[in-house]
């Protein structure tokens, strides 16, 4: 393959589904003189006005659908029965965040003060450049995308080498809303190109979705640029079972919760702690549940597992299963059972750990597969510490018939997100956001729109005695 070419290949069959030349040096600039040239008149323009444009953007967006669900299957494996699953996610986030944005942007006035006027205003950054990954392509990137130009930015868009055409799909769906020319654009980008955008000046803000190594490149190419940087990183999600929760719901809920895109969520379960007196129990449903999904195709609407984004991926996740059953533990999934697992393909069967522990990779290191390891526990303290003992802190979901317990829970856990009675979700009233390696900054709610907008003071004394 050129140097100037990037090529998504398929982890259906390891063929090269789409193939683009990167962007050249001329061309990005000639972009972010243009993305800044119209941004400058599209700041002006009433936040109603602007909701318009991106509302008719997401309908072009959604009439895309019959395209769009095949081309994931072919670019990142997701089966097409859960297709449709991700434009819905991506309409409640664009449509919430649209339906916010005057509110949120509007002046803060505090409480009057004789002789003065005093408002706070929120001021667009300029150019927010999104980076978005593969895993769910259209609903991270929707996170900043729309609410940056609801706010009054531009924005520059690069997706990830696997997920090719999805920027190309927002693309043509700014087109179809006759969003004014030059504040949005798709760029095909090296990582080399991505870090000297950044280092040099071009961009306002960042928005990074993806690995650890890949956000403190983040910073490294930010660095002296004084810049708003947002990073969504990895996670290495816990749950906890009270000995009161409702053991069916809890099941079938974290199982999904665990294996929905084969695992590959960076909010996924990764690690489950289950009250002692429910454990057996759980345990059983769970590798039950587990043992009726249909792995393959994910163009055949039967399968419900589709293969992980690369072998490569898929192997990591074999070596954390293979390492955990070397040092005691117990794999109640038989591989073999699923013809089209094997090594050294895309092709990953689910697997149930019990008998592990925090020494295991498998509880500790972010696996981004369909694996999941279940320990036993005595009550809520050890449950919490086990939860705490992680580097990482996107969500984590407490499973109880009690709200009470469930907050107090909460309150003593390093998460960004604590669910209740479900897992694996983003509401987009509510604050995402990370602690610890799982990144900073914060998307959706309106809160994330104050983090792509500035606060600008204005302080007048009108009263000079004159």
């Amino acid at each position: 393959m050129s140097e100037k070419l990037v090529q998504c290949v398929s982890p259906v069959d390891g063929s090269v589904y789409a193939e683009r030349s990167l962007t050249g040096a001329d061309a990005i600039g000639k972009v972010c003189n243009s993305a800044r040239a119209a941004q400058a008149e599209w700041r002006k323009v009433p936040v109603s006005e602007r909701a318009e444009y991106c509302a008719r953007a997401v309908d072009a967006m959604l009439a895309m659908a019959d395209d769009i669900v095949p081309e994931l299957a072919w670019q990142m494996g997701r089966p097409v029965a859960f297709g449709q699953s991700e434009l819905r996610g991506f309409e409640e986030r664009a449509r919430h965040m649209i339906s916010i944005a005057e509110e949120s942007l509007g002046d803060i006035v505090p409480e009057p003060k004789a002789g003065f006027t005093r408002r706070i205003a929120r001021e667009p950054l300029g150019i927010v450049f999104t980076i978005a990954p593969w895993n769910y392509p259209y609903l991270t990137a929707v996170n900043s995308i729309v609410p940056a130009l609801m706010a009054g930015n531009a924005v520059l868009l690069k997706h990830a080498r696997q997920t090719l055409l999805v920027g190309e799909r927002f693309e043509k769906a700014f087109e179809e809303a006759g969003l004014p020319q030059g504040l949005f654009h798709n760029l095909v980008l090296s990582h080399a190109q991505t870090a000297d955008l950044i280092s040099g000046g071009q961009a306002d803000m960042v928005c990074f979705t993806g690995s650890v190594g890949g956000g403190k490149a983040m910073e490294e190419a930010a660095a002296g640029r004084f810049i708003n940087l947002g990073l969504e990183l990895g996670g290495k999600d816990p749950a906890y079972v009270r000995e009161d929760a409702e053991l069916g719901y809890a099941v079938e809920n974290l199982v999904d919760g665990a294996f929905f895109n084969s695992g590959q969520s960076c909010c996924g379960v990764e690690r489950i702690y289950v009250h002692e007196r429910l454990f057996d129990g759980f345990v059983g449903g769970f590798v039950d549940l587990a043992r009726q999904y249909v792995l393959g195709d994910p163009l055949d609407e039967a399968t419900t597992l589709g293969p992980m984004i690369d072998a490569k991926s898929a192997d990591f996740v074999r070596g954390q299963i293979d390492g955990a059953v070397k040092s005691g533990a117990t794999a109640h999934i038989d591989e073999g059972a699923f013809e089209q697992s094997r090594a050294g393909t895309p092709y990953l069967a689910p697997q149930v750990l019990t008998g592990v522990n925090h020494q295991m990779s498998v509880m500790r290191d972010e696996s981004f597969g369909p694996v999941i390891g279940i320990m036993a526990v005595s009550g809520d303290e050890e449950a919490i510490a086990l939860m705490n003992d992680s580097p990482f802190g996107l969500t984590a979901s407490i499973w109880t018939a009690d709200e009470g317990a469930a907050a107090a829970v909460g309150e003593k856990i390093n998460t960004g997100t604590v669910y209740m009675n479900r897992c694996d979700y983003l509401d987009p009233a509510l604050a995402w956001t990370g602690v610890g390696q799982s990144g900073r900054g914060c998307t959706l709610s309106r809160i994330g729109y104050e983090h792509l907008t500035r606060p600008k003071s204005f302080h007048f004394r009108v009263d000079t005695g004159a």
